[in-house]
């Protein structure tokens, strides 16, 4: 079984992606987009960013390599009506059923990042774009203080060591990285722009619910807090994330959450 579709098939992605639809649809009007445009939204998970596009381009096809939110995606097109948008599986380090130069712009807002074999991911949506087509993608930042780096550096120190080889996909926040992965795919430096930008966690319950939803439906929290149990660490564990959505809620009701998080913003023009 492929390890990175065992981790997206895990939980349910949909709870956490209720709380990121403003932001999603915020990024997606800031695009660009017209009607003429055909979309790839990578790891699209189920259409935080796919679905808003759809309403403003030609057609959008969502792709991920987890199942579950597949279907929830294509539940979601049904539920909106929309008969330009579409989902299906797929692997961003071979998208075997896509021909070239397909698509006006491909998106990929925290989805192809975790893809193993980044290289590979680059020269796959390089692949896909039309000449004079666009990639945006959306990469949390390594190190970065804001929620999900923090989530992320804070769940790393609870389960056991990667393997071998295993490539870190917070690098996809280092603008080094990204300039040097898509260099590998044909890309200049001077058509990458890398700015820092923010996505906004909004949730109608309190910090503490929000450790909880991570707990029982994000895949990387949900193997941090299985592993702290064997060790007797759950609790230490659950302390932690506690006091970091405490301390990064902006709003000022105890009944909801607000926490932005920092991101790479990356464009690439092919």
């Amino acid at each position: 079984m492929n390890a990175n579709k065992m981790l997206w098939e895990k939980g349910d992605f949909t709870q956490l992606a209720k709380t990121m639809r403003k932001s999603g649809e915020a990024l997606v009007a800031s695009l660009g987009i017209t009607k003429s445009d055909h979309i790839l939204d990578l790891g699209c998970g189920d259409g935080t960013t796919a679905i808003p596009a759809a309403k403003l381009a030609a057609s959008v096809l969502g792709v991920d390599i987890a199942s579950n939110l597949v279907a929830a995606g294509n539940r979601r097109v049904a539920e909106e009506g929309l008969t330009n948008c579409r989902f299906q599986e797929g692997d961003a380090i071979a998208l075997v059923d896509l021909a070239d130069k397909q698509f006006d712009l491909v998106i990929s807002i925290f989805g192809a990042m975790f893809a193993p074999k980044p290289v590979d991911v680059a020269k796959e949506m390089v692949r896909v774009t039309k000449p004079g087509g666009k990639i945006v993608m959306g990469n949390w930042i390594p190190g970065d203080p804001t929620l999900v780096a923090q989530i992320l550096k804070i769940s790393s120190a609870y389960t056991p060591p990667p393997p071998e080889g295993f490539i870190s996909p917070m690098l996809w926040g280092k603008e080094e990285e990204v300039i040097e992965r898509f260099a590998q795919a044909g890309i200049k430096k001077d058509q990458i722009n890398c700015v820092k930008d923010s996505f906004t966690f909004s949730a109608p319950y309190s910090p503490s619910a929000f450790v909880q939803v991570f707990k029982t439906y994000y895949g990387p929290t949900m193997n941090a807090f299985e592993a702290a149990e064997k060790n007797g660490q759950a609790s230490k564990l659950q302390e932690e994330l506690e006091s970091l959505f405490q301390s990064q809620n902006k709003s000022t009701e105890a009944s909801s959450t607000t926490i932005p998080a920092t991101f790479l913003k990356v464009t690439v023009s092919v």
